[in-house]
């Protein structure tokens, strides 16, 4: 019974971090998506977004993920499957608002009402001068070891600022 009503009192907690969490994501740019399963209510389908680098002008990320239909998808209460695909490319000059982090988080966003989150890291390859991106979902229970990379190579003459 303590661990019922434990549960009670830690639900609107949580509900509230994730919607905390949600407010300061990312907004990504959907620039496509092809349905893979009808519904009457929703068909699940998989789209394509543009994220642009806060931290790196002239480079935009394209990740590629599944998104439930249904009555749950549409309502957004849903569950989105852990696989992603991600992309990132040079689309114009590219220029740093400040030093970066050798490794940083750069975009999330949540994949389910509160418990699962996909995540764009940020890894810098000073060695070989070059952005690499990569993308994984966790859970507050288990995370998911399906993932995705890419990597972005610095044009000839331009050195990436770490701090």
């Amino acid at each position: 019974m303590k661990s019922t009503r434990f549960a009670a009192r830690l639900l609107p907690a949580i509900v509230l971090c994730a919607g905390a969490l949600a407010a300061g994501a990312a907004h990504a740019e959907q620039i496509g998506s092809v349905n893979t399963n009808f519904r009457i209510t929703g068909s699940d389908r998989v789209v394509v977004e543009a994220y642009d680098d806060p931290a790196v002008s002239g480079v935009t990320c394209y990740v590629s993920r599944a998104r439930t239909g249904g009555v749950k998808g549409t309502l957004g209460i849903a569950e989105d499957p852990t696989e992603a695909s991600i992309a990132c490319r040079q689309i114009g000059p590219i220029s740093f608002a400040a030093p970066l982090k050798q490794q940083a988080d750069v975009f999330s966003e949540r994949m389910s009402l509160v418990f699962k989150t996909l995540h764009v890291v940020r890894v810098v390859d000073t060695k070989r001068n070059a952005l690499v991106y990569l993308t994984y979902s966790d859970r507050v229970v288990s995370g998911s070891a399906k993932n995705s990379v890419t990597a972005v190579p610095m044009p000839a003459g331009t050195t990436i600022p770490v701090r």
